[in-house]
């Protein structure tokens, strides 16, 4: 095994492949102890509530730069990082201004702007006058609100603002008078008046102005960051490959010594149901244990070993191990009385492990691409965030049709990284452990 490995890094494509495996490797564990399983199942699955301050369909930040830093980013001001002033009113009623100040620094519009409040009170809700001032001083009433103890006021999307001011909120509202075609730098407030009337009621507000770049991967149709399934698909597609390359890799080995050895009806039998197996389609077998069944990832894992238990290796494996069964060194250990299991396992075995690594190692990105495939034909896992179920997500929305690349192209570019490592990996084991390659 040093000699192979020495020769092994000989070849640049090896290198190049161990060093990409081993950057996916800490990629998964990074994301396995940073984000917890259960917890980034729950971010997934959770939908748009739990990721409701990102902004939709954002680019990824890497792109912002690519543009100079003129994306805006997502701006959020808190009422707690503000004085208030309050008053009584008399009557048990109080009155309660802040405003929350920021600086817009872009000449594009903020694609969306809401407002976050947090009531507490017993029985009689607060009332809100929300309102906005310009870096010249014009003001602009925006809303009056009862808001419940958690709610949203999406200023982008109410309706009466936008035909009193004439357009789009997020537009107007930071639009110069008479340029109407840039946003206008400068500071910005939103200004609140609450009128409280119970004794210990409070209100929170919380403004957010959405940006056009978010993260490291960007944000989907529903808020959701993509630096999660992109992190998180790297461990499920290595686990899925490997698992499923060393179920079918080493059943189909054994089984095929077993036959190679025992010979006669076991051999037979072992043969007739490789091709009767051979001539299954395996896809459409998949799309119905995920159509009829379950689209859980471990069930259609099991289904891929089950299916590749039986596969054409075994007839490569079995004319191998024709061979070696005739070799001196099998004669000398049958005549010492070596177990028939002993046999297969110690004597016939180790001598296929040369032919078996290189192949093992190039089936990996195959399986991993098969978990995509059917990800993308509707039957992924839904709630695990995998590379596959980013780009089902991505067709679904017609990303590529709206200009939303990246939603795409990063998932995608991880797949034929991943599919890159181990096949220039697989080549190099190739030419080490076959000589005739290796002359050539």
């Amino acid at each position: 095994m040093r000699a192979s490995l020495r020769e092994l890094v000989r070849y640049p494509s090896a290198v190049a492949g161990l060093c990409i495996l081993a950057f996916l490797v800490a990629l998964s564990v990074y994301a396995v102890v940073a984000i917890p399983y259960g917890e980034a199942i729950r971010l997934w699955s959770g939908g748009e509530a739990l990721w409701a301050r990102n902004p939709r369909h954002a680019r990824p930040e890497w792109m912002g730069w690519l543009w100079g830093g003129r994306l805006p980013r997502t701006l959020v001001v808190r009422s707690t990082e503000v004085p208030a002033q309050e008053r009584d009113l008399g009557g048990g009623v109080r009155q309660l201004e802040f405003a929350l100040p920021f600086d817009y620094p872009y000449r594009r519009f903020p694609p969306e702007l809401a407002v976050f409040l947090r009531a507490d009170y017993r029985e009689q809700a607060p009332q809100v006058e929300l309102g906005w001032r310009t870096p010249d001083g014009s003001q602009v009433h925006l809303a009056n609100l009862s808001p419940r103890r958690q709610d949203v006021y999406r200023v982008s999307a109410d309706g009466d603002l936008r035909r009193a001011l004439g357009g789009a909120p997020e537009v107007v509202l930071f639009s110069r008078p008479g340029q109407p075609g840039e946003a206008t730098p400068g500071r910005y407030a939103l200004e609140v008046r609450a009128y409280l009337f119970e004794p210990g009621s409070t209100v929170q507000v919380e403004l957010v102005v959405y940006g056009e770049v978010h993260g490291l991967a960007g944000t989907d149709h529903l808020r959701r960051d993509l630096t999660l399934p992109l992190l998180w698909g790297t461990p499920i597609a290595l686990a899925f490959g490997l698992l499923a390359a060393v179920g079918s890799s080493l059943s189909t080995l054994l089984i095929a010594a077993v036959g190679a050895w025992y010979g006669g009806w076991v051999d037979g039998l072992i043969q007739r149901i490789t091709e009767v197996n051979l001539i299954l389609p395996a896809l459409p077998i998949l799309i119905l244990i995920g159509t009829l069944y379950s689209r859980s990832l471990w069930v259609i894992l099991g289904a891929v070993v089950l299916l590749g238990v039986f596969g054409g290796g075994i007839k490569t494996y079995r004319a191998l191990f024709l061979q070696v069964r005739e070799s001196p060194y099998v004669e000398a250990a049958r005549a010492y009385g070596v177990g028939n299991l002993r046999m297969v396992v110690v004597y016939l075995v180790p001598r296929a492990v040369p032919v078996l690594l290189p192949q093992f190692v190039t089936l990996i990105p195959g399986f991993v691409f098969l978990e995509a495939t059917l990800a993308l034909l509707g039957l992924g896992d839904p709630v695990l965030p995998t590379w596959g179920k980013v780009i089902e997500d991505a067709y679904r929305a017609g990303a590529l049709y709206v200009g939303h690349t990246y939603w795409v192209l990063q998932p995608a570019a991880m797949l034929v990284l991943s599919g890159l490592a181990f096949t220039l990996l697989g080549f190099a084991l190739d030419r080490v452990f076959n000589p005739r390659l290796r002359e050539l």
